[in-house]
């Protein structure tokens, strides 16, 4: 998987929409994908390692910038908004957990449900913009949006000591463990079309 377009058999061949450009050799040669979702994964399945989440961003910046280097804004856009994400989360989890924030228990309710709303919203556009990619792009996106929700809808239903649904908090992290078993999957895609065989099957858009 180079990029979120893919061939007529339905199997990744770009991550971008764009149309075809001349091969990229040299140094930057390759598919960001490979380092980008592996580290996307590796900050979905521990999700509540801040030192973990900070390696996820560094990882996904990186992705992006080789993305944009050979051409594909597409992928860079999706590996920057999630580093950012991990990035965002990383502070905010460290920030929270060490007081950086002097913020009262009310407060650090409204600044998580905040931080998740804003984000879910975010992860709703990407699920809405992919309806022309290959399914398992949409599928991914559409997953992370309904983590994110029932994470929301946890800390909505907070007890008056400020402690979140811990069955809806459950709920969300199930979904996170499927997102990234989604994730692995196109892994091994990009891995397989990176080492020179075919990329797997991403099923055909939900719109044309």
């Amino acid at each position: 998987m180079t990029a979120l377009d893919a061939n007529p058999d339905d199997t990744a061949s770009s991550m971008s929409q764009e149309a075809p450009a001349p091969p990229v050799v040299g140094p930057m040669a390759g598919d960001p994908a490979m380092l980008g979702l592996a580290v996307f994964i590796a900050g979905s399945v521990a999700l509540g390692l801040a030192i973990i989440l900070a390696a996820t961003a560094l990882g996904l910046l990186l992705a992006t910038i080789w993305a944009a280097a050979v051409g594909q804004s597409a992928v860079a856009a999706v590996f920057g908004i999630f580093g950012t994400f991990w990035l965002s989360y990383a502070v905010l989890v460290l920030g929270l957990d060490h007081n950086w924030f002097a913020i009262t228990i009310t407060a650090v309710v409204a600044t998580v449900r905040l931080f998740l709303l804003s984000w879910l919203i975010v992860a709703l556009m990407l699920t809405l913009a992919t309806l022309r990619l290959p399914l398992a792009f949409t599928a991914l996106f559409g997953l992370v949006s309904l983590a994110l929700l029932f994470l929301l809808l946890a800390w909505e239903q907070t007890s008056p000591l400020g402690v979140p649904s811990s069955g809806l908090l459950k709920t969300g992290g199930y979904i996170v463990l499927v997102f990234a078993a989604l994730g692995v999957y196109l892994f091994f895609g990009a891995a397989s079309a990176g080492t020179g065989g075919k990329g797997l099957p991403l099923g055909k858009p939900l719109m044309h």
